[in-house]
């Protein structure tokens, strides 16, 4: 019950993002709000279907879909009445992506994955969904960049796994990890952290 919350939580946040990602591109208000879907959702769509998982999860449970469209409609009126914060959408998003990550892990976690996976799973359902808004928006992924940003996910979900060898509760390894990623991401804005670039002498 829990899990489900924080994935519904996970959802919300990263419909807020899309949104936010899409507004001055053009789209009409159907258009913002499947933007808003394809980032809530296109991260686990895509784990499940590699997880051989069916159906995908947003089919047996109405609920998701009904919290991304009620989460872009406010957003929208929000955004409409008042300018959102400068670095909105690099927050929303690191929340989502904290979310993301360790809900995604938890689930290949149950499906007996390798940590190994585990760590690709969580990781991707955290960064995917931000991969394809920012491809259908015509913004180069954050993924792409040099910000810290799928670094944050995968140090969360190896922490989150760590913990938990060493005999700390699940609960407190996810809300760690969590807290993990959601720092790292929002120090790496705040600083400008980045990731050294390859070059060959």
């Amino acid at each position: 019950m829990i899990l489900h919350t924080l994935d519904l939580g996970g959802v919300a946040v990263f419909a807020v993002s899309g949104v936010l990602a899409a507004r001055n591109r053009g789209l009409d208000l159907l258009g913002v709000v499947v933007i808003a879907a394809i980032t809530a959702i296109g991260g686990g769509t895509l784990r499940d279907l590699l997880l051989n998982r069916h159906p995908i999860f947003w089919i047996t449970d109405a609920r998701y879909l009904i919290v991304i469209i009620a989460s872009a409609l406010l957003t929208v009126g929000y955004v409409w009445l008042r300018p959102p914060p400068e670095n909105a959408l690099l927050v929303a998003d690191a929340l989502g992506l904290a979310l993301f990550s360790l809900s995604g892990a938890q689930v290949a976690e149950t499906a007996q994955c390798t940590p190994i996976i585990v760590v690709l799973m969580g990781t991707m359902t955290g960064v995917a969904g931000g991969i394809l808004r920012d491809v259908i928006t015509a913004q180069v992924p954050l993924i792409l960049r040099r910000d810290i940003y799928a670094t944050a996910a995968i140090v969360g979900v190896i922490l989150y796994l760590l913990l938990q060898t060493f005999g700390l509760p699940r609960s407190r390894a996810f809300g760690t990890g969590m807290v993990v990623v959601v720092a790292l991401r929002l120090l790496a804005i705040r600083w400008g952290l980045r990731l050294p670039i390859f070059r060959v002498p």
